[in-house]
């Protein structure tokens, strides 16, 4: 048993003595895990496919001309190449976010050979855009390899400027994306003022930059304080290239994570604008034990964190569950994603029986509300962030209202063999059903699974976990996958 394990098996030890048995309901309150988790659609995301200790999700630009060249060009060449570049990641359980692009750096152009560079008005590309994101939605909207889908198509990067979407343009092609994609959440550069007709996510391009901090920054949190970040994520990428980005997040993704005046910032700009993902940040370097140490932090407070604050159980007629649970991250979890409750075989810790919640939906457990603003000061006319004031430390800033318990419960008619079984609990990725999220309890078993408390089928009764339950350690588990079919 290692150490960290040997710890956390000797706090529950010491839990144990505050567990009520009262009217054959067991109470417990798991233990906490302090650090870090590497769990789905959250957290640093990388750019391009590659392994990183946290990323979950990986960007991935695609050329236009690459899935599509010519109007002859269907579907299958569109399956066919994403199959290729995300081969396999399911294994490691990670998700894309794609974005299509037409325009990269310079005069680099990828328009489809039968269409005219440039052109973003016309009757033909109003039609072509139209099929295409049609041909997108068909391949994407429900595949489970893909996370998010920002929009891009307009301008440099796909980052709508030079050009812009004309208001037309906003209109017919926002309401494509949104017809294409039902079941995933989009987004565009400028939420705040470009495609207004419908809910789009954020990707800011230059997070937290010190130049773009009130015109993006106020700007997103405005929107949010409309509730858009309750009904899609924010994120996007930090910048190193351009103005005073030195001053604030700091000069490279190192000094980022691993200087405290730039990590407390970065970590106060999450909170700020409920952040779930970001990229470029990710490339740290891992060599560096404090720059390890920072992003071990940062990635704590991206988007969701789940703790499971309190279990109670009992069997009688049917399987009593009811649990409380706190989202303390920065945003919402944003798929309708299962909540299971299991018994597993002593011995094996195979299940034996297992079922779902039905009123549990891990997107109503909220983060808290109304982030410490940063200070503002006047500068050429606008208003600017200043350095070195209520965010130089993380102790400064807190929610003006604080993330509320969410209470689930329900009863369970279990059919098995008489027997003593471990009660576990676990929320599933819908692509094959199988434990993926996890809930920041010390409480786990790999393969992503949190007993809580034994039940003896044979007698009707429950217990708490025996003093010597050995756990496992969360944060190395690396066995979770999902399946695409």
């Amino acid at each position: 048993m290692s150490l960290k394990v040997f710890a956390a098996s000797l706090m529950f030890l010491l839990i144990f003595s505050s567990c009520n048995e009262t009217e054959e309901t067991v109470t417990i309150k798991p233990l906490k895990y302090e650090n870090a988790l590497r769990n789905p659609l959250k957290g640093f995301t990388t750019r391009g496919i590659y392994d990183h200790p946290w990323a979950t999700t990986a960007q991935t630009y695609i050329r236009w001309n690459e899935i599509e060249n010519h109007e002859s060009d269907g579907i299958e060449k569109i399956k066919n190449f994403c199959d290729s570049i995300w081969s396999g990641i399911e294994d490691n359980n990670v998700k894309v976010i794609p974005r299509v692009y037409l325009h990269w750096s310079g005069d680099r152009k990828f328009w489809p050979a039968d269409m005219q560079e440039d052109d973003y008005t016309s009757e033909q590309f109003q039609q072509r855009v139209l099929r295409f994101i049609k041909m997108l939605g068909e391949c994407w909207n429900n595949d489970p390899r893909v996370a998010f889908v920002e929009m891009g198509i307009f301008g440099k990067w796909g980052e709508h400027h030079g050009p812009s979407p004309t208001t037309e343009m906003q209109k017919l092609v926002g309401d494509a994306f949104a017809e294409a994609f039902k079941n995933k959440k989009v987004s565009v550069r400028h939420n705040w003022e470009e495609f207004q007709e419908h809910p789009f996510g954020q990707y800011w391009d230059s997070w937290a930059h010190y130049d773009q901090m009130w015109p993006h920054g106020n700007s997103i949190k405005k929107m949010n304080d409309s509730g858009r970040y309750l009904e899609n994520y924010v994120g996007g990428e930090v910048a190193y290239d351009w103005g005073n980005g030195d001053v604030q997040p700091g000069p490279s993704p190192t000094e980022s994570v691993a200087e405290e005046k730039h990590r407390n910032f970065v970590i106060n700009s999450i909170r700020w604008l409920h952040c779930t993902q970001l990229r470029w940040i990710e490339n740290y370097n891992q060599n560096n034990a404090e720059a390890v140490r920072g992003a071990e932090e940062i990635q704590k407070v991206f988007g969701y964190r789940f703790e499971l604050d309190e279990v109670r159980f009992s069997l009688g007629d049917s399987l009593n569950v009811a649990f409380d649970v706190t989202n303390i991250g920065s945003a919402p979890f944003y798929y309708d994603w299962p909540v299971e409750v299991v018994l597993l075989d002593a011995q094996n810790r195979e299940p034996v029986w297992k079922a779902t919640f039905n009123d549990a939906d891990i997107r109503e457990w909220l983060p808290g509300e109304n982030w410490t603003d940063p200070d503002w000061i006047e500068v050429g006319g606008w208003s600017q962030y200043l350095p070195d004031q209520n965010w130089d430390a993380t102790g400064n800033c807190k929610w003006e209202k604080p993330p509320q318990k969410n209470r689930v419960k329900e009863s369970f008619k279990v059919d098995i063999p008489k027997g003593t079984y471990i009660l576990s609990l676990a929320i599933l990725d819908p692509a094959g059903n199988l434990p993926s999220l996890r809930f920041a309890t010390a409480n786990y078993l790999n393969g992503g699974r949190h007993p809580v408390g034994m039940v003896n089928v044979k007698k009707n009764q429950c217990y708490p976990l025996p003093a010597d339950f050995n756990f496992d350690d969360p944060g190395s588990d690396n066995s979770l996958y999902y399946k695409i079919q």
